[in-house]
C-alpha cells in the first residue's frame, strides 16, 4: 500500500508473526532488484478509466454497454449501431433455450430491418476475422458526407434492398468485437467490446447490429470455438465483401513449403 506522501511498505511485527505497515519512500522500494532490472520495470495502472474511454480503448464487456444510459456514451456511439440483450434458458438436464429476436418486436422492428439472408460461421478457437466493411448506398449525384449525414440526423430507415446491414447473434464461445466508423463524414469513433455465446449465459448475451460504412473485426477469445448465427439485409453480394487490414486472415504455408512449391 501507498501513503499520501508516496510511502510505501510493510515489516513483520515481532510477537505476531503478522506484516504491519512501515514507512518506505517509493523510490526505495524495488533497490533489492538489479539495475539492469529497474530500468525495464514497470507498473500496471488500475485505476479503470471511464466507461466510454475504455469502449474506445481497451474494450468492456458487452453487458456493460446495454446496461449504461446510452446518452453517457454519445462521444462514443457508433450511429447506426445497436447493441440488445438476448433470452437464454436453461433447460436442465438437456441444455440451453436462446432466443434470437422477434421480427415484430424490439429493436430490429423498430429498424424495420427483418434479414433477407441467414448464415452461420464457425470461428476456430484462436482465430479472428476482418476488418470486413459493407459499402452505404448514396444516390446518384448526392454528396457521400451530406447525405449519409441527414440520414442518420432524420434517423431514416436503411436502404435494406441497395447496401447491406448485418446482425450478428453468438450461441457458443466467447468473442472480442471491434467497430470502426469509416464513413465519409463521420468521426472514426471505435467501440471495442467482448459478446458471451449462449453456452456462457451472462449479460454479455447480446446481439449486434453493424450498418455499411463500419468496419468490423472479430476475434475467438479463449480456447473453444465460437459459433455465429448473423442475418443480413440482402442476399450474398461479392461486391460488397470489403476488407481492410484483413492479413489476420491468411493461412500462408511455411516458408520451406512455398520454397519447395516454386522450384
Amino acid at each position: 500500500m501507498i501513503d499520501k506522501i508516496g510511502r510505501i511498505g510493510f515489516e513483520k511485527g515481532a510477537s505476531s508473526g503478522e506484516f504491519c505497515f512501515y514507512k518506505m519512500k517509493k523510490e526505495d522500494l524495488w533497490r533489492g532488484l538489479q539495475g539492469t532490472a529497474k530500468s525495464a520495470l514497470s507498473t500496471r495502472d488500475y485505476r479503470a478509466p471511464a466507461l466510454s474511454k475504455r469502449i474506445a480503448g481497451v474494450g468492456v464487456e458487452a453487458g456493460q454497454i446495454v446496461s449504461a444510459n446510452r446518452r453517457s456514451l454519445a462521444s462514443v456511439w457508433i450511429p447506426g449501431v445497436e447493441i440488445f440483450p438476448r433470452s437464454i434458458y436453461v433447460q436442465r438436464h438437456r441444455g440451453l433455450f436462446g432466443e434470437f429476436a422477434r421480427r415484430d418486436e424490439g429493436i430490429l422492428a423498430n429498424l424495420k430491418f427483418w434479414p433477407k439472408q441467414w448464415a452461420t460461421a464457425r470461428m476456430f478457437a484462436n482465430t479472428a476475422k476482418g476488418f470486413h466493411v459493407h459499402p452505404p448506398f448514396i444516390p446518384e449525384g448526392e454528396d457521400p458526407a451530406k447525405w449519409l449525414r441527414r440520414q442518420f440526423a432524420k434517423k431514416a430507415l436503411g436502404k435494406y434492398e441497395a447496401e447491406q446491414w448485418d446482425v450478428m447473434f453468438f450461441v457458443q464461445g466467447r468473442v472480442e468485437t471491434i467497430l470502426r466508423d469509416v464513413r465519409e463524414g463521420f468521426r472514426s469513433r471505435i467501440m471495442h467490446f467482448y459478446i458471451d455465446g449462449d453456452n456462457h449465459r451472462s449479460a454479455n448475451n447480446v446481439a449486434v447490429v453493424i450498418p455499411p460504412g463500419v468496419a468490423h473485426a472479430l476475434r475467438v477469445e479463449g480456447s473453444e470455438d465460437a459459433i455465429m448465427v448473423y442475418g443480413t439485409s440482402t442476399n450474398f453480394e461479392p461486391a460488397f465483401e470489403g476488407r481492410i487490414a484483413s492479413d489476420v486472415e491468411s493461412a500462408l504455408l511455411p516458408e520451406s513449403w512455398r520454397s519447395f512449391l516454386a522450384e
